[in-house]
């Protein structure tokens, strides 16, 4: 359908990703259950496919692992499945990031959702910023929202709206409607983890997205924060379990690690959370622990996920439902004349 009054039920895309942006797709839907609902994996053009089925982009939620338990998950919860969008009779596409708009979907309206944190801000990013011709994704997720193909971003906080419009998003576009696993952090106080008053690292998969990682350091750090402490890790699931075990007993022979388990339960029962890059420090920061993180704390005060008693999925909803509302010929021309802007 491309113009006037939708008469039946909206034919909608999740495009998926990581388990984090899969899920909160995933509670989208469920609050928007007038749509015709399709799931797919994260996927790109020809160029990202072939890359994929040349092991070039495991790093990455585009890489045949993730995918695979994107794929696992769909099919767990009986989600109808669309690979790569084929279908193409879609009203509205919902997606977990902008650093790559598959071609086939950009005639589409188009929602996105921010995931979590966002990666800092380095040289990359300001090259990035400067040289259009560069691929957004070079700098990572710091440049989410930058390129203005989308009708609508619903972002975590009113900090992460005025972050996103001073990295050149467009006002109009971006609303800070919580993002769902952030938005009621409370509710993991009530879990069966059967520890305590620990110190918990969660850690982050910066080798495995191709970045500098200075664990050994990482880890003497924790032990001294700890400082008598129980030490608990919880490794990020696309971490290799064997070789961080390893590196983590030779430094804190006694500290426990997990892979498998819901890090925001361990965080609720914690005394102290340490992390390097993880979004789980916006968890920690929600039920009042101890927090060390390598972000500036003062700056992540001001972006922290908005606690609206997990309502992000419906807001999100509506604005999907704001956006199959818009015409597409106003739409078009709105596309026309970004596109003039960035020639």
């Amino acid at each position: 359908m491309t113009s006037g009054r939708m008469t039946s039920a909206p034919k909608v895309l999740f495009i998926c990703g990581s388990m984090n942006q899969t899920t909160q797709l995933h509670q989208v839907a469920r609050a928007f259950p007038e749509c015709d609902a399709h799931f797919t994996p994260y996927y790109g053009d020809r160029t990202v496919t072939v890359m994929r089925q040349l092991g070039l982009i495991e790093i990455s939620i585009g890489g045949n692992k993730r995918r695979g338990w994107c794929i696992d998950y769909l099919n767990a919860h009986n989600l109808a499945i669309d690979l790569d969008g084929k279908r193409g009779d879609y009203d509205l596409v919902v997606g977990c990031t902008d650093m790559v708009v598959p071609k086939n979907v950009r005639k589409h309206r188009l929602v996105m959702v921010q995931e979590g944190i966002l990666d800092p801000e380095g040289l990359v990013f300001r090259l990035v910023k400067r040289f259009r011709f560069l691929p957004r994704w070079f700098a990572g997720t710091a440049t989410t929202g930058m390129s203005n193909l989308y009708d609508r971003y619903c972002v975590a906080s009113e900090g992460y709206r005025r972050h996103f419009i001073k990295n050149g998003a467009d006002p109009a576009k971006i609303v800070a409607t919580g993002i769902p696993n952030f938005d009621d952090c409370r509710r993991f106080n009530a879990n069966t983890f059967p520890h305590h008053g620990y110190a918990l690292v969660c850690t982050s998969d910066t080798r495995e997205t191709g970045k500098i990682d200075f664990r050994k350091r990482f880890i003497r750090r924790a032990v001294a924060i700890a400082n008598g402490r129980k030490l608990v890790f919880k490794l990020h699931p696309n971490e290799n379990l064997a070789r961080c075990t390893r590196e983590i007993h030779a430094v804190a022979p006694d500290a426990l690690v997990f892979q498998d388990g819901s890090a925001e339960e361990m965080i609720a029962n914690c005394d102290a959370l340490i992390t390097q890059w993880s979004s789980t420090v916006f968890v920690g920061m929600a039920l009042g622990k101890e927090v060390h993180t390598n972000f500036d704390k003062d700056e992540l005060a001001k972006l922290a996920p908005i606690q609206n008693g997990a309502t992000s999925a419906k807001n999100i909803a509506d604005v999907c439902r704001e956006v199959l509302a818009l015409p597409m010929a106003v739409r078009a021309r709105m596309r026309a004349v970004e596109s003039e802007a960035r020639a």
